[in-house]
């Protein structure tokens, strides 16, 4: 939650229609909600978004297949500074609804499209969900152990939340161009893409000398001991040793500090040749002591290190309460209910979380009454249609 109200946040006076689904493009309405946007969220009568989770300011029903529905939706277009959407490239166009015809609508509309595979190309048509995101972009194939199958990493919905902070990102720049030309334009992403450009130096090596990273497990590349490992009470840490320094506080607070400096792992180079011997010291430490005690003694010896947090972990954390990384809101339908905190954190104008989205058409009559000066007679024979 946050003391700034709605309309002395930095986006206050910006209007998004949402008339995507599931998370990607609903993800980049949801942040710009948080820090003051009006975002309109459009669904399906009767249907709504399949996932209904992402909190916005107001919910309308419109049928956009409709001609009816699509002439509402450009009206409200008109009104509006940025669109947000997530169709099957070629949807909207089906539907007298592309770009060609909401910028002749409003020459200043930024609209973000999120796609499986982004608006051009080969695989252009071809759907996608954030799961074919992480796998084409490049990261499935890094998770899970050497000897294993590529596995899910961390989350299918990885490249959905990556796409749509890269499309706010990109929303916000189209604005600021916006105060320069006054014209709007498109933002086109492909799931795959804020994946792809992630993985750290895998292209440009792959490219001077045909590296391919292969999976490592919960070890990193180029760097040793840098992983996780299990402590003596059956839980984990993750132990950072970016250079030799840090690794030389390690080898001085297990016990072998010979190992280090002119030592026979007093290098990377040297500790990437037996990264399996380094490891195995490492555990070795690890499991003669709890959790807590492993923290505080690599905490002690400037040893960066932290717990492997499952999320009831998190939850009784004092940094994450001091942080108010967990906000708590009340919901009319769920009650009180914790829910990640906004990010990021501005000091002078921050964000804050007002609602967990409103029931399906809640603000129907509001916003088409308000925008589009709708009667109570139009709404009720546009429902009747199913347009609305």
């Amino acid at each position: 939650m946050s003391d700034t109200a709605p309309n002395n946040r930095p986006l206050a006076g910006l209007r998004v229609i949402d008339i995507a689904t599931y998370i990607a493009a609903p993800y980049c309405a949801t942040i710009m909600a948080e820090f003051g946007a009006e975002v309109i969220k459009v669904e399906q009568p009767k249907v709504g978004d399949p996932c209904r989770r992402l909190g916005t300011v107001s919910s309308v029903t419109l049928n956009l297949k409709s001609p009816k529905g699509a002439a509402i939706l450009q009206q409200l277009v008109a009104k509006a500074d940025a669109l947000t959407e997530n169709f099957q490239p070629g949807t909207l166009e089906g539907w007298g609804l592309g770009w060609d015809v909401l910028s002749s609508v409003n020459p200043r509309l930024v609209m973000l499209r999120v796609s499986g595979y982004g608006q051009t190309g080969p695989y252009s048509h071809k759907p996608g969900f954030g799961r074919i995101g992480n796998a084409f972009g490049g990261i499935s194939f890094l998770a899970g152990e050497p000897d294993g199958p590529p596995v899910t990493p961390g989350s299918a919905t990885l490249a959905d939340y990556m796409s749509g902070l890269y499309g706010a990102l990109g929303v916000m720049m189209a604005l600021r161009a916006r105060d320069t030309t006054g014209r709007g334009q498109q933002i086109d992403i492909g799931l795959y893409e804020p994946i792809f450009r992630i993985l750290d130096e895998m292209a440009p090596a792959y490219d001077k000398v045909g590296f391919i990273r292969q999976r490592m497990g919960a070890a990193a590349p180029n760097v040793c001991p840098h992983s996780h490992y299990q402590t003596g009470d059956g839980r984990w840490i993750a132990i950072a040793c970016t250079n030799d320094k840090i690794f030389a506080r390690m080898a001085e607070l297990a016990g072998w500090p010979e190992v280090a400096g002119d030592g026979i792992y007093g290098t990377i180079a040297k500790r990437e040749k037996q990264r399996a011997a380094v490891d195995g010291l490492v555990s070795d430490w690890a499991k003669k002591h709890t959790q807590q005690e492993a923290v505080r003694l690599c905490d002690t010896a400037e040893v960066p290190c932290g717990i492997v947090a499952s999320v009831d972990e998190l939850f009784r954390d004092p940094h994450y309460a001091a942080r108010g990384n967990i906000a708590r809101v009340s919901d009319p339908r769920a009650g009180d209910l914790a829910v990640p905190n906004v990010v990021p954190r501005l000091t002078d104008t921050p964000g804050g979380i007002d609602t967990l989205g409103p029931g399906l058409g809640q603000h129907n009559a509001e916003v088409y009454g308000r925008l589009l000066g709708m009667s109570a007679a139009d709404l009720r024979s546009l429902e009747g249609e199913g347009v609305i």
